[in-house]
């Protein structure tokens, strides 16, 4: 009686599962990457905002003589570091220092006034170094990148402040001049460092802004979020460039990126301009810098894909993204941060940038030409990089080519080899007849093709590795 195999469905199953497997194993590698860019976004973005205070924040007291120098070192004492208060002898003078941004805010004594402001000091005992108040979460700096705006004329700011008390008809009252376009959350801070002062005279504080940002960017902040929209342009074209484009020589790939670069400056310039309206006047300027930034970014991102391949994304956002927004100064400015991101704010490029554009369309170019240094010290390094990335291509190409002529030779020397040499006599060899010669041809055309055919497999292996 005959029996009957069935068919072994493990057996069946098992390539299968081979494949699900290697899938699976597929997907996990490659989910490294974004687990990466979460670890640090969040170790960039949280360690740069999430506890901003001020550190050594620059702020003036405007006046002449003793009572002036006691209220500043008064408020010196209270802060413990947080403010560098320092004296200056008239109002003018404190308007050129805020907009050199040596300062970012001065208290003018009122006349006769001096004394209670020290006395106002001395009651108010921790209000006066908010720097404290800020770490938990009372007057500090502002959460976010939205804060309060500073007044931008010279009223009153009781009602807003909550601080009560008016002045009497014809009393002096103490000024606070600021500069929000140079920074918005610095500002704010340095007027809940004075209004304390203020309500201890019975008077509300006149804010008054030297060099107010223009009137549809009331914070100050639109140029950081350009900073955004330009940086995304131009490290997401890296990997079209460096994708898509690796058939391509990188000299060509170079003439793309410094290509895009012009178009992404261009589409930034028109953000700020007649879209958002984020600054009204410099706009060429505006452009020139943002050529810069952008060229500088997709040149050391197309070198950068020659070395990294997949993982040149994680590469550019490291770069350009977890340090490069944070330490930019466009929510918080480095007297806002710890001691690494101000750091990085004096070299890094997106910092050039957003100091760069301040400067030129709200400081009348104060500080403009170290900025512009910068975005053209990046430039440099990305043209550094694509001359690094063009020597290691070089070299693989020689490689490659080295390869494919000795697999070449090898074939050659098998086939040689192989086929019999015609006997003298012209017969072949062995003494066969003419059937047995033409069948050895035929052998050995056959073996010559699969020996070519060997020989292509051989060179695209090396050309893949």
């Amino acid at each position: 009686m005959s029996t009957v195999r069935r068919p072994d469905h493990r057996s069946a199953h098992r390539p299968a599962r081979a494949a699900h497997a290697n899938g699976l194993r597929h997907v996990l590698t490659h989910l490294i990457t974004p687990l990466l860019m979460c670890i640090g976004m969040g170790l960039a973005y949280l360690g740069a905002f999430a506890h901003p205070a001020p550190h050594h924040l620059p702020v003036a007291v405007v006046g002449s003589g003793r009572s002036a120098q006691l209220l500043a070192q008064s408020i010196n004492d209270k802060a413990g570091g947080d403010l560098e208060v320092r004296t200056v002898g008239d109002r003018a003078a404190a308007v050129d220092r805020l907009t050199h941004q040596d300062i970012f805010g001065a208290y003018v004594i009122p006349a006769k006034g001096a004394k209670g402001a020290s006395d106002a000091v001395d009651a108010s005992g921790s209000e006066g170094a908010p720097g404290r108040a800020g770490r938990s979460g009372e007057a500090g700096a502002p959460s976010g990148s939205g804060g309060s705006s500073t007044s931008r004329t010279s009223s009153g700011s009781a009602g807003r402040d909550g601080v009560g008390g008016a002045a009497r008809p014809g009393k002096p009252v103490p000024e606070l001049l600021v500069a929000t376009a140079g920074s918005d959350t610095s500002a704010t801070v340095v007027q809940k460092v004075f209004t304390p002062m203020a309500a201890q005279q019975g008077a509300p504080l006149k804010v008054t802004d030297v060099a107010p940002t223009a009137e549809d960017d009331p914070t100050g902040q639109g140029v950081f979020f350009l900073l955004v929209a330009i940086s995304i342009g131009s490290y997401a074209s890296v990997a079209v460039i460096g994708g898509a484009g690796a058939v391509l020589a990188l000299r060509l790939r170079t003439a793309l990126a410094i290509g895009t670069s012009f178009v992404v400056g261009l589409i930034g310039t028109a953000f700020a301009g007649p879209v958002f309206h984020l600054v009204d006047r410099g706009l060429v300027g505006l452009w020139g810098m943002a050529w810069l930034y952008s060229a500088g970014v997709l040149l050391i991102g197309t070198g950068l894909h020659t070395f990294l391949k997949r993982w040149t994304t994680l590469g550019v956002m490291t770069l350009f993204v977890m340090l490069n927004f944070t330490s930019s100064g466009g929510i918080f400015r480095p007297e806002m941060q710890n001691g690494f991101f101000a750091a990085l704010h004096s070299f890094w490029n997106g910092a050039g940038f957003v100091e760069g554009v301040r400067s030129h369309v709200y400081f009348a170019g104060y500080g403009l030409a170290g900025h512009v240094w910068t975005l053209v010290g990046w430039l440099v390094a990305g043209l550094v990089v694509i001359g690094v990335a063009a020597s290691a291509e070089k070299r693989r190409r020689t490689a490659e080519a080295e390869a494919a002529a000795h697999a070449a030779a090898v074939a050659a020397a098998a086939v040689a080899a192989t086929v019999p040499e015609p006997a003298r006599s012209g017969r072949p060899a062995g003494g066969a007849g003419p059937g047995a010669g033409h069948g050895s041809a035929h052998a050995a055309a056959a073996l010559e093709e699969e020996m070519e055919e060997e020989l292509e497999e051989e060179l695209e292996e090396a050309v893949a590795v």
